[in-house]
């Protein structure tokens, strides 16, 4: 029986990659590819994929975002990221948002195989290098601020801290105005942080975003 791919990533030489190592296996065949948050919830309900392979670092709407849209529609839905980003904080919230495993893209090809499989037979399937950091964690009983918020929440931060404006993410979202602004009240009191350039420093901190040049001013 032939297993259906659904690879999500804006790279689309990355995405040739992921093609060309799944489809040398027996038994995979990738049916559809997307670049954003929103193809991917498009192709997952046309396609209907037997697994998803999702990178979080997306234009717009990240794979946080992919993810929490195509299990509310499918709550069976096998899947997979494979992202640059490998701290425990970002791996629970791809989890809490419905990821069925994780994977860094530091990864040998063997290890993403090795996870697909076991998406595929209904594990939770983590790299090394993500079951190590997330083990550190909790025994060290580390809490990032990003555990304070929920998915949606992470979602806001995130756009927030990349530069987009509330308008810009209610309607990459299909939020209201209102609802964003009402959701990045209540971040800013979880986080106790006092501005928007405050914010991105814990974003920053969290590995939710890249660093942006320089530090954070004293009127920040």
């Amino acid at each position: 029986m032939m297993t259906n791919i659904l690879l999500v990533d804006d790279h689309p030489v990355v995405r040739e990659g992921y093609r060309r190592l799944f489809e040398r296996q027996p038994g995979f065949t990738v049916v559809a590819e997307a670049a954003t948050a929103a193809e991917a919830y498009r192709l997952y309900k046309a396609q209907r994929p037997d697994l998803v392979i999702l990178d979080l670092s997306l234009p717009g709407p990240s794979g946080i975002e992919a993810i929490r849209h195509i299990r509310q529609w499918d709550g069976a839905a096998r899947i997979l990221v494979f992202s640059m980003r490998t701290g425990a904080a970002i791996a629970r919230q791809a989890f809490a948002a419905g990821a069925s495993g994780y994977v860094s893209k530091a990864s040998a090809p063997r290890e993403l195989l090795a996870a697909a499989a076991g998406v595929l037979r209904g594990e939770r399937a983590m790299s090394a290098d993500i079951a190590l950091a997330i083990a550190q964690d909790e025994v060290a009983g580390g809490r990032s601020s990003l555990d304070e918020l929920s998915p949606r929440e992470v979602e806001i931060l995130g756009m927030t801290a990349a530069g987009a404006t509330a308008q810009t993410i209610a309607e990459a979202l299909c939020l209201s105005l209102k609802t964003v602004q009402n959701n990045l009240s209540l971040i800013r009191a979880k986080l106790g942080a006092r501005t928007d350039a405050h914010l991105v420093w814990i974003a920053v901190g969290a590995g939710l975003v890249a660093a942006p040049h320089g530090p954070p001013t004293a009127e920040t």
